[in-house]
């Protein structure tokens, strides 16, 4: 990290402002005129911010001559965006009348092409769940988005480890066929992906190919999740949740100045548990007990007008005592739900570390950012773990060999410039990034003394077969995207990326007989392998405005997902250090976008269509419990996403989203029993044909207090779960409440999720192990803010 963070040291130095400065002052008040305190402003792409006085009045001085787009922002109020020029004369002023949140929709800023600007005026299709909606939907884990955003399913076996698709790509391989980022850092694999949330300012779904500006891996898209920053006013919070099933979740977070305008400090922490869902019929225990601590901290320092570092550092503990709480069926899973009979009972060690270092500059000619980001998750069972899901001593999983396996490891560093927030007609994005990952991996399946009904001999009773695999890879990119404006009215867009990766892995087979660990015998000598991937990803979009509320567009993007190697199995048919080509995509979309009634109703649609190429189709090997993935054929996906939200009555908000999905394997041939199978026209898996969301809240306020009603109906329609389409969950629908009230930032909400108590498949494995979606579930939570 040290050495990526010297490569920005000469351009801090070098870098300067130039032109003349004025002073930005204004005031805020709210609907009937009264003067707001304490309320943010922010202006896009600059590192210039401050907030109102007692008065409602503010000041922010040494801002560059120049046409600006500034947000305004305050709890309880909607957001708005206005537009001001600060030119010759002493200063720029600009007033601004915030209006209750009941009575109109925020003006959302997103950062999908890595600058600042207005989600209405985004050339795609992009979902932004603000910091409020995170609260209302009750979000504590990533996956919780599914069908708030159209057209995206994301769930995980139990490990934590979200799969997740949009529009039809998906993966169920450590390369995601979504980039998740965490505060502009890529969550690079499964391996070290961080799905806890909690302090969000907002998240943007990038839905279809994000190739260009965000490179390999982007597939099916972005979720690109913004934690809350510290800011010249102090701010927290405090929460605490209880529930059902033994539903516990304490949070804590506080952001303050250290030194007004220079140094700044926010910290956030979680602690949660549960007893689990699920019960275990082999010893009656709960059988999915676990409890996590997570962290997320910030350090700011404003070098000066112009310039400002911020390491930032997050961490996640988790401890789950039953990882897969599979049942060994779809059949046996709704027989007996919520049950699992498993005599191997374990504990799944993760403990996950990201940081970053920040420099960003922003002045009158360009604007740059440097971003030095490690991660790694050192990732274990205690002991080893059930691999056939059954109270037979069949087979079993061991990887804890000590913190030098099984410790994934990466470095990223990306620069990026920019036009400055100053640039009307003409504006760009260009960059490079860089990244390296090690991956030691050390993992041995055991045959029990019941391992004859898995056809292993006897003689291979209570022995493991042990696989090493050391891979390391290394990358980067080079990437550039540029708007030109006609008339204000006509964009064009263009952009280019261009994606170089060198993989090298090794494997080495070995197997050991219990109960001494000695003699040891290599049945795999060590072996290694290189592959070397680039891909273009280029993206053109052109979007008329046909009034500031109004915006139709059309865009093309492709998108990549790199190759690699395969791993080795005790599988013959599977020879290990097979190279399999990368993915791509390309996509078509079309798209209007419309406000009306002075922001009291937003209506969002688009179409798409998007062809794979070389789909990787991963496959599960058992009973090693490793994924081999190949390249097996052609896939369409085409639908419709469709977001409506409206506040027809003061105080009630219905928010609508929609997705329509048909996607299907054009050609699919796949190597089963020694003989290949034809499954031309099969459906995707974790590709539910519809997403729906409807959500309806109502606000009454009746003196200082607020009370607050809201319901969530989600639908989901027909999907699969295996590439062969037997293992099929049928249209679903779940429905969740909310009621509380709110009194000078103090909470009480009551909440519940999955009223009905459907029984659904939330994930399977194409062998039939089926993961059911959590039954009802219900709680308190308490939550003071200040």
């Amino acid at each position: 990290m040290t050495r990526f963070s010297l490569l920005w040291l000469p351009l801090m130095i070098c870098a300067t402002a130039w032109g003349q400065n004025a002073a930005l002052t204004g005031k805020v008040t709210g609907p009937n005129q009264e003067a707001l305190p304490g309320v943010s402003i922010h202006v896009l792409n600059t590192n210039a911010g401050a907030s109102t006085d007692a008065n409602g009045e503010f000041s922010i001085a040494d801002v560059p001559h120049g046409k600006y787009t500034v947000q305004v922002s305050a709890v309880g109020y909607a957001t708005q965006n206005q537009d001001v020029i600060v030119g010759s004369e002493n200063a720029a002023s600009l007033t601004v009348s915030l209006q209750e949140s009941s009575t109109q929709l925020d003006a959302v800023v997103v950062t999908a092409e890595k600058q600042e600007q207005n989600l209405q005026k985004v050339p795609f299709t992009v979902n932004a769940i603000s910091a409020r909606q995170v609260e209302q939907y009750r979000l504590w884990n990533s996956k919780d988005i599914t069908a708030i955003v159209p057209n995206l399913y994301s769930t995980n076996p139990g490990d934590n480890r979200n799969v997740t698709s949009i529009r039809g790509v998906t993966s169920t391989s450590y390369d995601p066929a979504v980039a998740t980022y965490i505060d502009g850092v890529n969550q690079f694999s499964l391996d070290t992906y961080m799905a806890q949330l909690f302090d969000v300012e907002r998240i943007e779904v990038l839905s279809g190919p994000q190739g260009t500006l965000y490179g390999r891996n982007a597939m099916g898209g972005v979720i690109n999740i913004i934690t809350k920053k510290p800011t010249n006013t102090v701010s927290g919070f405090g929460e605490v949740n209880v529930g059902n099933y033994g539903q516990q979740r304490y949070a804590f977070g506080v952001r303050t100045p250290l030194v007004k305008n220079k140094l700044y400090f926010g910290a956030t922490a979680v602690y949660d548990r549960m007893n689990g869902f699920y019960k275990n019929d082999f010893d009656q225990n709960d059988f999915d007990k676990k409890h996590s601590l997570s962290g997320n901290y910030y350090l700011r320092y404003n070098v000066s007008n112009a310039w400002s570092i911020t390491l930032n550092a997050k961490h996640s503990a988790n401890r789950n005592n039953g990882t897969f709480p599979l049942a060994g069926s779809k059949d046996e899973a709704f027989d007996n739900p919520f049950r699992v009979n498993q005599n191997a009972v374990t504990q799944l060690v993760d403990n996950i570390f990201n940081s970053s270092l920040v420099a960003n500059y922003a002045g009158r000619g360009l604007n740059f950012s440097s971003q030095t980001s490690y991660q790694s998750n050192y990732r274990y069972y205690k002991d080893p773990i059930d691999g056939d899901f059954s109270p037979l001593d069949i087979v079993s999983i061991k990887n804890n060999y000590g913190s030098q396996w099984n410790n994934v490891k990466v470095w990223t560093q990306e620069f990026k410039f920019s036009s400055p927030a100053t640039a009307s007609d003409f504006k760009w994005t260009a960059g490079t990034y860089m990244f390296h990952q090690n991956n030691p991996v050390k993992q041995a399946t055991r045959y029990g003394e019941d391992a004859a009904l898995f056809g292993i001999p006897d003689e291979l009773k209570n022995s493991s077969s042990i696989i090493t695999s050391t891979g390391k890879s290394t990358g980067i990119a080079f990437y550039g995207q540029a708007t030109y404006s006609f008339f204000e009215k006509l964009d064009f867009t263009l952009g280019l990326r261009y994606d170089y990766e060198h993989k090298k892995q090794s494997v080495m087979g070995e197997f050991q007989m219990d109960p001494n660990p000695d003699p040891i015998m290599v049945t795999q000598s060590d072996t290694t392998g290189t592959v070397n991937y680039h891909a273009f990803s280029p993206k053109a979009s052109v979007a008329y405005h046909l009034t500031d509320n109004n915006t139709v567009y059309g865009t093309y993007s492709r998108g990549y997902r790199a190759g690699g190697l395969t791993q080795l199995s005790s599988d013959p048919s599977q020879p290990p250090l097979f190279a399999y080509n990368p993915e791509y995509s390309n996509n078509l979309e079309v798209g209007f976008k419309n406000l009306f009634f002075e922001n009291r109703l937003q209506v969002n649609v688009s179409a798409f269509y998007v062809r794979i190429t070389d789909a990787q189709v991963p496959t599960l090997i058992l009973p090693d419990a490793i994924t081999v993935t190949r390249n097996a054929g052609t896939l369409t996906s085409q639908g419709i996403d469709l977001n409506v939200s409206t506040t027809p009555l003061k105080g009630l908000q219905i928010d609508c989203n929609l997705g329509l999905n048909d996607a299907k394997y054009k050609t699919l041939k796949l190597a089963q029993n020694g003989e290949e199978v034809n499954l031309n026209g099969n459906h995707q898996i974790f590709t539910p044909s519809m997403t729906s969301m409807t959500a309806a809240q109502y606000t009454l306020g009746i003196g200082a207090v607020k009370v607050l009603v809201r319901g969530e109906w989600m639908a989901l329609g027909k999907q699969y779960f295996d590439l062969g389409n037997t293992v099929e969950q049928k249209a679903y629908n779940v429905l969740n409440a909310r009621v509380g009230a709110s009194y000078h930032g103090f909470d009480v909400m009551l909440w519940g999720r999955n009223l009905g108590d459907t029984k659904y498949i939330a994930y399977a494995y194409d062998f039939g192990a089926t993961h059911l979606g959590d039954p009802r579930n219900y709680g308190v939570t308490l939550r003071k803010t200040f």
